[in-house]
């Protein structure tokens, strides 16, 4: 059993989704938003960082996936962005957890089999994946999303490990 925590990291939103993978069973823990507003970039960085602290404290995640920086038309928000990841990132380092990274193209395939699917198919995949009543807030259904992609990606290459006498290192199979 794993308790996965995903993050979709943003300057003023980061999403969070915290699910339990065992097998092929996966089931929603918990999801929300930290939202920072306009304060002053270091105070936000603080808020991010100190919100995931606190939730990691809180359910003692086994995993930790965030989604990769993608390069936006605006350098100013990539930068931030950057910002935002580095502050999630140191967060579950100090907690001595692995950080995963998937690209967007990776958290979309895995969830809703597209590439190139937009955030609302994202959020009924999300929905219809994890039973949920309702469709989570944007940025938890894509925090959700990073989570399910890493309990996904874990999954296969366990299988592809046990099954074909390879050796997982970083994350691949390497042939014997």
């Amino acid at each position: 059993m794993s308790i996965i925590m995903g993050v979709d990291p943003g300057s003023r939103i980061t999403g969070y989704g915290v699910i339990r993978a065992e097998g092929r069973v996966i089931e929603y823990i918990d999801s929300g938003c930290i939202r920072v507003g306009e304060k002053p970039m270091a105070e936000r960085l603080q808020t991010i960082f100190h919100s995931l602290a606190t939730l990691i404290g809180e359910y003692r995640p086994g995993e930790f996936a965030i989604e990769q920086v993608f390069m936006a038309r605006n350098p100013d928000s990539a930068l931030k962005l950057g910002q935002a990841r580095g502050a999630a990132i140191v967060a579950a380092a100090n907690s001595g957890l692995e950080v995963h990274e998937y690209s967007a193209r990776q958290v979309k395939q895995a969830v809703v089999g597209k590439g190139g699917a937009d955030k609302a198919q994202v959020q009924h995949m999300v929905q219809v994946l994890l039973a949920l009543s309702r469709k989570p807030q944007a940025d938890a259904a894509d925090a959700l999303a990073i989570a399910l992609c890493h309990a996904h990606m874990s999954q296969s290459v366990a299988r592809l490990a046990s099954g074909g006498g390879g050796k997982v290192r970083s994350g691949r199979v390497r042939r014997q």
